[in-house]
């Protein structure tokens, strides 16, 4: 079942469900979650290795980074692929799970997001995949809500999430045995 607006604000209030939402998410939600800002960008380089039991992602540099009273954005070219993290941090209990999907501005653009499902027991940032699959330069102010995150319901017992990427780490700096 997905959670509405008025449940996650509850949630929010008592369990601190999402962190550091915007004044608009916390007095007037649209939809049936939460849109995120972009609050951190990042370039990819090197080499990454994904095995059976280990792996490496590339290194990454921090190419821009949200700040409030100092308005930025970021162009991206066609073709371009960053990784990019949430303002905001996201407490699932272990009876939530989440989707992170594109705001329709967002592909309507040429951008895409590349992400995963967010686990029960997650608790951190959101980081994923943001390429530009268009034809035209997309210039994205930081603090932009650009993706929109649902919340699911789970029934039944969940599973609590034990990755290496709790609290919102972004790249393993060496090689590292997976969980």
């Amino acid at each position: 079942m997905i959670l509405s607006p008025k449940t996650l604000l509850e949630l929010v209030e008592k369990e601190k469900l999402v962190e550091n939402l915007s004044e608009r998410e916390l007095t007037n939600p649209e939809g049936t979650g939460f849109d995120l800002r972009l609050g951190e960008v990042f370039k990819i380089s090197g080499v990454a290795f994904l095995g059976e039991t280990h792996r490496k992602t590339p290194d990454i540099e921090s190419v821009m980074v949200y700040d409030e009273k100092k308005p930025q954005a970021i162009k991206i070219k066609p073709g371009d692929f960053f990784l990019v993290k949430t303002i905001e941090k996201i407490n699932l209990p272990i009876d939530l799970s989440a989707v992170i999907l594109p705001r329709t501005t967002t592909f309507r653009s040429g951008l895409f997001i590349r992400t995963g499902p967010v686990q029960p027991g997650y608790s951190g940032e959101l980081t994923f995949g943001l390429k530009n699959e268009g034809p035209v330069t997309v210039e994205l102010e930081m603090g932009a809500r650009f993706v929109h995150l649902i919340f699911h319901e789970i029934k039944g017992e969940g599973s609590q999430y034990r990755g290496q990427w709790q609290g919102g780490r972004v790249s393993a700096t060496k090689r590292e045995k997976q969980v």
